[in-house]
Formats: C-alpha cells, structure tokens, sequence
C-alpha cells in the first residue's frame, strides 16, 4: 500500500494511478479525510452480446419458423397488389 498526501497526488497524478494498477493506493487530506485509488478494468463488450432466454424451442422449431416467414413473404410478393397493373417495358 502507498500512501500520498493530496498535494504529493496532485503532482504525480500519472504515478498514482499508475501504482493503482497494481496495488492499493491512499491519498490522505490535511483535515484527515482519506481516500483510496481502485484500478477498475473496462469491460470489453459488443454491443451484439445480449443474454440469451430459456426457451423448449428446438433448433429444428427455429428453423421451420424461419421457413415459414420466408415462404409467405414469396408468396405474398408474387401476388399484384389491388389496383395496380403489371408494369410494362416501356
């Protein structure tokens, strides 16, 4: 553990934290206050990690769901919609 007075931290801020990294550090106030300096790692995420869910659901589920969805967008597309005519190679 090494112990700084508040002016001492003030003018080697990078030494303390620097020291932080690998162990405990204090700063002590001159009205008796005192302080520690934690290193806290960052955590590295990305923004796609999301927690996964429970679910009976079995792959085989999934992926005939997905079939499905698919196979009605097809069939939907293929249809005119009301009121509009086939397009023509002009």
């Amino acid at each position: 553990m090494k112990v700084f007075t508040y002016s001492e931290a003030r003018q080697k801020l990078s030494t303390v934290l620097d020291l932080a990294r690998s162990e405990e550090v204090v700063i002590k106030r001159r009205g008796g206050e005192v302080f520690t300096v934690l290193f806290k790692q960052a955590e590295q995420s990305s923004p796609f990690d999301v927690p996964g869910i429970k679910t009976s659901a079995t792959t085989k589920d999934i992926l005939d769901a997905i079939q499905d969805s698919r196979s009605r967008n097809t069939e939907s597309n293929d249809k005119p919609t009301k009121g509009c005519s086939p397009s023509r190679g002009r």
